[in-house]
């Protein structure tokens, strides 16, 4: 399965408690940090609702968490 390289590019500061709630759950605490999840339908879900605070990449082979 794909994994995804998800990154927190803008900060939470004025945004509502829900969309705060789904950064955290996706494992994101500060701006500029990344994580890497499988590519699943839920953590998509996850991704299209606070994408306007996210940078998505497919993690590739060169990618050293992976």
């Amino acid at each position: 399965m794909a994994k995804l390289k998800i990154t927190l590019i803008k900060s939470l500061i004025g945004h509502p408690e829900r969309q705060r709630i789904t950064v955290r759950t996706l494992g994101l605490t500060k701006v500029s940090r990344s994580v890497i999840h499988e590519d699943t339908p839920q953590i998509r879900g996850m991704i299209n609702k606070v994408a306007h605070l996210l940078k998505v990449e497919e993690a590739g082979a060169s990618d050293p968490q992976t």
